[in-house]
């Protein structure tokens, strides 16, 4: 039996979230809908998720002993990770002591490591995967080039929206592939991944619930992304059934390895019916943001559900829809959104805008989300309210 008190009084129940961006935010929403207490984490002040939530702390969440010392401090019933860059020993040792780690510390830390998800799904589930090689300096960097070959693409094995990700189309690029990734890296410099570069048709988000009643996958999402950062998503992604019961077979036996309950949001290329695994993160997935308006219960809904041991007895999918992320470039704390009238105009258009506090150099402020009759029309609406879009940026 699920039972939820009150929030702010003792017998609440209580959630703490490592990482409170946009996903963040819809999670921290979802779950005080049912009367769950949120407390809000992340290494700036003013996070999106920190803007709706109960409490929140300001700490670098690569420092386990400031980590344990605000879990001590709050005992949550339920812990989440909403990014990567965690101290994911510090949890794995929490989930030892008796605290649950959404949907677990092991998940945690497997998919924080590029590495260490890409030798369970390589090596120890045998599902297909891109050919790699990882290094540690450039010597073993330019060594794995050679041997995965040109072209190639280049990630940390800790990062996240595509930072320090890129393509090495000729040799001219190692270099600055290298000096990419070093400085991308969510843990600073480091250990890469080198991979064969995929030739695919395209590539999807196959959203998975893992909850009380069994496993759940969603229609496919579809996206594009430059230099590994979603720009542009939609669902359903037209596939073959065949390909689609491939993508269905990896992303439970992927989901059922890391365990827990939750949502995953894996990543697969598919090239006609064949499906090659890519990665998978243990939480809302920023592709994912599309199921706030093609479904009655969005990938956040479902993961609170989850998490709090709710059943997902079925997902109305609602029809063709798109997302288009809004992305603001410079560097400023003053950020001014106009003419969103003209924007919303037209049946079947949503926006959200996120509040983050600031930006430097390029990052996500807000999505646009729109329903059609077909996948092309609902992207096609959704760069129509986009390019009505005025934004205006302030000097600091």
């Amino acid at each position: 039996m699920v039972k939820i008190g009150t929030p702010l009084t003792p017998i609440a129940k209580k959630a703490l979230l490592c990482g409170s961006g946009e996903l963040g935010k819809e999670v921290t929403i979802e779950l005080q809908r049912y009367g769950v207490e949120v407390v809000a984490c992340d290494r700036y002040t003013n996070a999106p998720a920190m803007q709706v939530a109960h409490r929140s702390y300001v700490l670098n969440m690569l420092d386990g002993t400031a980590l344990r010392e605000v879990i001590e401090k709050e005992k949550p019933d339920i812990i989440i990770p909403e990014v990567e860059a965690i101290a994911t020993p510090t949890l794995v040792q929490l989930e030892k002591e008796g605290y649950n780690v959404i949907p677990t510390a092991n998940a945690a830390f497997l998919t924080m490591n590029r590495e260490g998800i890409r030798r369970l799904a390589a090596e120890e589930l045998g599902l297909p995967t891109s050919f790699y090689r990882f290094a540690d300096d450039y010597n073993q960097f330019k060594a794995a080039v050679q041997e995965v070959g040109i072209p190639c693409v280049v990630k940390p094995i800790m990062s996240s929206s595509g930072h320090g990700q890129s393509v090495i189309k000729s040799p001219a690029d190692i270099d600055k592939s290298w000096a990419i990734a070093q400085e991308g890296g969510r843990a600073g410099a480091g250990r890469v991944i080198v991979e064969r570069f995929v030739d695919f048709d395209y590539e999807i988000t196959l959203l998975t619930v893992r909850h009380s009643g069994g496993t759940t996958c969603l229609q496919p999402v579809g996206h594009h992304q430059v230099d590994g950062d979603y720009r542009e998503s939609w669902q359903p992604q037209p596939m073959s059934e065949t390909a689609i019961a491939k993508a269905q077979d990896i992303a439970k036996k992927i989901t059922g390895a890391l365990g827990g309950f939750g949502i995953f949001g894996v990543e697969m290329f598919i090239k006609g019916d064949d499906v090659i695994f890519s990665e998978v993160s243990p939480r809302p997935h920023d592709t994912g943001m599309v199921t706030m308006i093609s479904q009655d219960l969005s990938e956040f809904a479902l993961h609170a559900r989850a998490v709090l041991g709710l059943p997902v007895p079925d997902v109305r999918f609602y029809g063709p829809s798109a997302s288009k992320a809004i992305v603001i470039e410079g560097d400023t704390d003053k950020v001014e959104f106009g003419n969103l009238e003209k924007v919303l105009e037209e049946p079947g258009v949503q926006i959200r805008l996120f509040g983050k506090p600031e930006v430097k150099g390029h990052r996500r402020y807000g999505v646009i989300l729109a329903t059609g009759e077909t996948v092309e029309d609902a992207r096609e609406k959704a760069e129509r309210a986009y390019a009505k879009l005025q934004v205006a940026i302030y000097k600091r």
